[in-house]
């Protein structure tokens, strides 16, 4: 066994099992996709830390506690569609993959979402496509998802992310409220969505995704 897919093993073992998360998939997931090779090359050797791992400005690999927990939450099942928002290098679009039937990944940096593709088409993931375009606008055109996850904090999500959530849909999220966020799922129900607390996570607030900051009078 290679020196990465030890620490991947120990990155299940030690974050991922022991936030409760026991559905075979996802810990197949963790355990089956490189997150080495999905962050930059100087941060290869931090892929398997326990905490976020910054890429950009702003722009993280959520932990794997995190990225587990908000997926055994949706329940992502093998014939639904999902939008990943923020994909970055492909991380988080590469487990999902193996999760779902499809995987449309939106990433705004050209240079992420470039380097996302090749690197999914490098590892035979060949049912998750990254479309470049600005993160609160998601992907229209494939819409409505199943399923849409949220790879960033948020202070509000826009209306036009929640317009491509299917009737029924569930929606992952990480809410910022200044350096403290909760993990919520939203589940939609007569064009309404319904959001619930799941877990205490953070990670840097998305572009596009804060609230306004308008004068008080």
């Amino acid at each position: 066994m290679s020196e990465f897919a030890t620490r991947r093993v120990m990155m299940v073992d030690t974050q991922v099992r022991p936030s409760d998360v026991t559905k075979f998939p996802i810990i197949d997931a963790m355990l089956s996709v490189p997150r080495e090779t999905y962050v930059p090359d100087d941060k290869r050797e931090a892929a398997y830390v326990g905490e976020n791992l910054t890429i950009a400005q702003d722009r993280v690999v959520l932990e794997a506690r995190t990225l587990a927990k908000l997926l055994d939450a949706l329940d992502i099942q093998p014939t639904e569609l999902v939008l990943d928002i923020g994909c970055g290098l492909g991380y988080s679009a590469a487990v999902i993959a193996r999760l779902a039937e499809t995987v449309i990944a939106v990433e705004e940096d050209e240079a992420l979402a470039a380097d996302a593709q090749r690197l999914l088409s490098e590892e035979g993931v060949d049912n998750a496509g990254v479309v470049t375009g600005k993160l609160a606008e998601g992907s229209a055109k494939c819409a409505p998802y199943d399923v849409i996850t949220v790879q960033g904090g948020v202070e509000i999500v826009p209306d036009a992310i929640m317009s491509q959530l299917k009737e029924g849909g569930r929606i992952g999220a990480v809410f910022m409220d200044g350096a403290v966020g909760t993990a919520c799922v939203g589940y939609k129900n007569d064009g309404k969505v319904t959001w619930r607390p799941v877990f205490n996570a953070a990670a840097p607030v998305l572009n596009g995704f804060r609230k306004s900051r308008g004068f008080m009078l």
